[in-house]
């Protein structure tokens, strides 16, 4: 079963000849000066890159702490920017970097602010409460569900890497969500490109399940062993993010094009390797 969200995104994918997510992290310090005189700062930054970079991205991914940060302006300024995205780029995929878990009543909550009211696509989620918590996102067919599995940072395998019944818990959490809570296709895995072996794990784990990779960029990811390690059968099955190293980059469009372009040089390799 696929389900409309990850057909959004793959056609999006096609039409953009693009697996690159951008991801809008926009902290305001970091903001250039130029954008500050507006009254909507990260608004107006975000509108600039997402038109500096849209004709080479398959999806967005703004990360909440950013907005929260700023309290109600910041909110205000995310929800801008998600209109701005639906009004204009309605075909990109929009992802919100949440990462929420709760009890099922307060994920309720969190289902209404964030598919409803800011208007995601998709949102990335704990899976440490258990299936039961989750409902409230796993029951929504028409939103995507990115379940952390092998997270990208250092510090990763403090708890991600220990061994239940002779397998880690990243495997676990993974054959879970293929097994038992993606019953509508609405799932997707986080798995870091810093971690290529585990990447490769996932894969044949997973079968196509789309699987979202940060670590690329300013975390130090290597595109080839993303690409060769994580590329589905049909050539997709990824959304390779990349975040700092675009939006604060001194030409976001040239390096947005760059990785686009680097991700499907190793992607035609890959497919061509496999015939």
């Amino acid at each position: 079963m696929t389900a409309p969200i990850i057909a959004k995104y793959n056609a999006r994918a096609e039409t953009s000849n693009s697996l690159l997510c951008v991801g809008l992290d926009s902290r305001l310090e970091q903001i250039p000066a130029r954008f500050h005189a507006d009254p909507t700062p990260q608004f107006a930054f975000n509108r600039w890159i997402i038109e500096q970079t849209h004709a080479y991205a398959a999806a967005y991914k703004p990360n909440m702490a950013f907005y929260e940060a700023r309290g109600e302006q910041g909110l205000v300024e995310l929800r801008l920017t998600m209109e701005y995205l639906h009004e204009r780029h309605p075909d990109i995929l929009t992802i919100c970097d949440a990462k929420r878990a709760d009890i099922d009543s307060t994920n309720a909550g969190y289902v209404a602010e964030i598919f409803d009211w800011l208007g995601f696509d998709a949102v990335t989620l704990h899976p440490y409460l258990g299936r039961k918590a989750l409902r409230p996102f796993l029951e929504r067919g028409d939103k995507g569900c990115i379940i952390l599995c092998r997270t990208s940072n250092t510090g990763a395998g403090e708890l991600q890497d220990l061994m239940v019944n002779d397998r880690p818990l990243w495997q676990i959490v993974a054959e879970r969500v293929r097994d038992d809570w993606n019953a509508l296709g609405n799932c997707m895995l986080v798995v870091g490109a810093t971690y290529p072996d585990e990447l490769k794990q996932v894969r044949e784990l997973t079968g196509d399940m789309t699987l979202l990779v940060p670590g690329i960029g300013a975390q130090g990811g290597n595109v080839e062993a993303v690409v060769r390690n994580g590329l589905a059968n049909d050539g997709k099955g990824l959304i390779i993010n990349a975040s700092r190293s675009i939006i604060f980059a001194s030409d976001p469009a040239a390096e947005a094009q760059r990785l686009r372009d680097e991700i499907n040089q190793w992607r035609a390799d890959r497919l061509f390797d496999a015939r």
